[in-house]
């Protein structure tokens, strides 16, 4: 509430007011750090200190130009990157392991994970490589690259920005009253789908997917599909949410961030849901690790080696926990049978309809992998989805938050189609015929921004802390 009536209104109002690109990359400069602030400021100097050595290592790498030196620059700053964010997320999770085999440490310190770390370290390694490669000059102002580092509409959970599509944006700094228009409207939108669906989604998926195990047990299996399904649905809702708002604010300052989801749930084939899921994140492990190591170029061998290594690193980049790990091997598995075994002429044998109940199927196991860091109770989960905790079926209790929820679900469902989208795009037709539906379209793009801010403010009142699911990453 704090964010959305005071923060943000103060953080536009600024871009308004001030004239020159400079005033407004130094006022938005201010606003980011105050609000990576927020919480704390002694992780603003971690943030600082890790521009800082991206900024001077990108400056060497371009000084050096034909230099061996050059290279051992690259490797020296991006290693450098991941040794500061492996002791931040990853310390307690390999000495917890090392304790559980030979018994020491006796005292595993407790080490907070900065917000966003996963996600700004991804950031400035990308600059450093695109640097390296010749596709960008390296920025010789230090506040400008951390400007891009932190930039609050998106550097607590993404989508992964690359230096080189917004650097000119960050230079010119011009806004346009549609991009202005449209900005509100996706913010607005990402805030009804956080604030009314994805967290009414929490609410059901916590009631039934609980972290007590004897409770756990105790769950119906049709319980345990129906919280299967609702954080299925609240996953999605959350972290495509905070997309949206961060592309919203971005058009308001004349920023343009790209798309991070594409309608994954549609998808007919695990390669199509990776094509069009956290689509940043997917593309920067893409061009950055599985292109480098080879890619598709080589042998199958060496194919399914590459596709693995990606897909281990893509679930510990998720989470220091074992739970990450088996499930980005899981998806490394399937997406593996799909390109080996199946094949582009196995997956066409099969009817669309199967293909697409398949991979939800496959999508929503892989949520329940993700949901539980405790394997045991990832265990209990997985038995329970099959009567195997001897937990019977259903319950009353189980069919009425069923009942009493199927029209929110079902809207949460539409939610994660693009039904919306093509009601929207068909009014904005017709409205070109007619001078009826000129005038309800210009309604409607007046008043829906509006109605959907004060449906998300009646749905947060009360609600002090509503945290995406991603912040923890």
């Amino acid at each position: 509430m704090l964010f959305v009536f005071l923060f943000l209104p103060a953080n536009l109002l600024s871009q308004l007011l001030l004239k020159s690109p400079k005033a407004k990359n130094i006022a938005m400069l201010a606003f980011s750090l105050v609000f990576y602030s927020w919480a704390g400021p002694r992780y603003l100097l971690l943030l600082l200190g890790m521009v800082l050595i991206c900024w001077v290592g990108a400056l060497l790498i371009q000084m050096w130009e034909g230099s061996p030196a050059r290279k051992i620059c690259l490797w020296a700053t991006v290693g450098l990157c991941l040794v500061i964010l492996g002791i931040f997320k990853y310390t307690g999770f390999l000495l917890g392991n090392v304790q559980s085999l030979f018994g020491v440490p006796k005292v595993i310190p407790q080490i907070v994970l900065p917000i966003g770390i996963s996600f700004y370290t991804f950031q400035l390694i990308s600059y450093v490589v695109d640097v390296y490669r010749g596709e960008v000059k390296a920025q010789s102002r230090y506040w400008l690259l951390l400007l891009y580092a932190s930039l609050f509409h998106q550097c607590i959970a993404g989508p992964i920005v690359r230096y080189k599509d917004v650097y000119r944006d960050i230079i010119r700094r011009r806004t346009k009253s549609e991009e202005v228009s449209a900005g509100i409207s996706r913010f607005t939108i990402g805030l009804a789908k956080k604030a009314v669906l994805a967290n009414g989604c929490a609410v059901i998926a916590d009631q039934l997917l609980v972290s007590d195990a004897s409770a756990l047990a105790a769950v119906p299996a049709m319980g345990m599909l129906l919280g299967a399904a609702a954080f299925t649905l609240q996953i999605y809702l959350d972290f495509s949410a905070y997309s949206d708002m961060a592309i919203g604010m971005g058009l308001m300052c004349g920023l343009h961030y790209r798309e991070n989801f594409d309608y994954p749930y549609m998808s007919g084939s695990i390669t199509e849901f990776w094509r069009r899921w956290h689509i940043s994140l997917s593309s920067f492990f893409r061009d950055y690790v599985y292109i480098p190591l080879g890619g598709s170029r080589c042998g199958t061998g060496r194919q399914l080696l590459n596709l693995f290594v990606v897909w281990f690193l893509t679930g510990m980049w998720h989470g220091a926990s074992w739970n990450f790990i088996l499930w980005g091997l899981y998806f490394g598995v399937l997406l593996a049978v799909e390109r080996f075994v199946l094949g582009k002429d196995g997956q066409r044998f099969l009817p669309q309809v199967l293909r697409h109940g398949g991979v939800l199927i496959l999508v929503t196991f892989s949520w329940m992998i993700f949901k539980f860091t405790d394997l045991s109770l990832l265990g209990t989960a997985v038995k329970g989805l099959f009567g195997m905790n001897h937990n019977g079926f259903s319950s009353a209790t189980v069919s009425l938050l069923f009942k009493n929820n199927l029209f929110f679900l079902l809207l949460c469902c539409a939610a994660a189609t693009p039904l919306g989208k093509w009601l929207r795009g068909k009014l904005r037709k017709l409205s070109e015929r007619g001078e009826l539906f000129y005038i309800v379209n210009g309604v409607w793009e007046v008043v829906h921004p509006v109605l959907l801010l004060l449906l998300s403010a009646m749905a947060l009142v009360g609600d002090s802390y509503n945290p995406f699911l991603y912040f923890q990453f």
